[in-house]
């Protein structure tokens, strides 16, 4: 997290809402030293006035709304840039910087990771370290040919940069049938790989959209399935490969049941599920997924999350 981000958030906490610097510290994983310099460096230098002065303040504004209205642990909002193809890049460094936050106790030790192209800014953005206690794994299945926005590649990178094992799941994103997936799962070796992908501490995951920007729509979906029938079904989105509806709810589908993935519901047992996703084309799919519940920390653009948020509050 930048310095000039830290200083918004700890004086929006204080001033705004109340809190002890000690619940601030707690909430933004750092100490009450910290947070107290911060505070009185603000009213030294004018950053608190009447008003708080930074574009960051909607943005913090936004994040406690989010919170308090899909009980999430944490939202990480971002002002919007106005080049689109920076959303990723912007997000991914927001990621990084939050999962540098939940790494720094030392307790982890097993963080599983999607694909995508935010994703892959995210692995760009972490810092070297070295952590052989942690074991980075791939939550589903990958695309049969090599492309950096894999999800073997991001596992792999991703530990790379952590000093970290890893554990492919060496798989493709969909089987051929539903009956093709059943004998799939139970062989030994994937159960075993999915048993160790459910005790992640820490699991990464973008959303993906029903338009051909989607990298699953593009490159992941099988032949026997058209984007048209998806969304005739109710899809708006997809997490982990298997599509869901306004309500967040998994669509009726042959597809669900093809997915080479961790189950959706067996989200809800992993402490700390980041949803990392942005970008106008995604705001049906972000509201799907904050209606679901499925996670407990949002990364996203101002823009898209403002807008997502007012869609799964007016979706019936």
């Amino acid at each position: 997290m930048s310095d000039e981000q830290m200083q918004v958030r700890v004086v929006w906490l204080y001033y705004m809402e109340g809190r002890t610097q000690g619940e601030i510290a707690d909430a933004l994983s750092t100490n009450r030293l910290r947070v107290n310099r911060i505070i009185s460096e603000a009213r030294r230098t004018g950053l608190v006035t009447i008003t708080l002065n930074s574009k960051l303040a909607s943005c913090v504004e936004l994040e406690q709304q989010l919170i308090k209205t899909f009980g999430l642990k944490r939202a990480i909002i971002v002002p919007t840039p106005e080049d689109a193809a920076l959303v990723p890049v912007l997000l991914g460094q927001a990621t990084a910087d939050y999962v540098g936050q939940l790494l720094a106790d030392g307790t982890m030790t097993g963080i599983g990771v999607g694909w995508g192209t935010t994703l892959r800014e995210t692995v760009r953005h972490m810092p070297s370290l070295k952590r052989p206690e942690l074991l980075v794994n791939s939550v589903m299945g990958g695309l049969t040919r090599g492309i950096e926005i894999n999800t073997f590649d991001i596992a792999g990178d991703l530990a790379r940069h952590l000093g970290a094992d890893c554990a492919y799941l060496a798989a493709p994103i969909y089987a051929g049938s539903p009956q093709s997936h059943d004998a799939i799962m139970t062989q030994d070796v994937f159960q075993e790989a999915f048993e160790q992908v459910g005790r992640n501490d820490l699991i990464l995951l973008t959303i993906g959209d029903m338009t051909e920007r989607s990298l699953l729509m593009r490159y992941g979906l099988p032949r026997d399935v058209t984007i048209d029938e998806l969304v005739a079904a109710g899809a708006v989105g997809d997490v982990m490969a298997q599509f869901v509806d306004a309500a967040g709810q998994p669509i009726d589908h042959p597809i669900n049941r093809r997915a080479i993935a961790l189950p959706l519901e067996a989200l809800r047992k992993v402490p700390n599920v980041v949803f990392a996703s942005g970008g106008a084309n995604k705001t049906h799919a972000i509201a799907a997924v904050l209606r679901s519940g499925l996670g407990s920390a949002l990364v996203c653009d101002e823009a898209t999350a403002r807008a997502a948020m007012g869609i799964a509050l007016g979706a019936v």
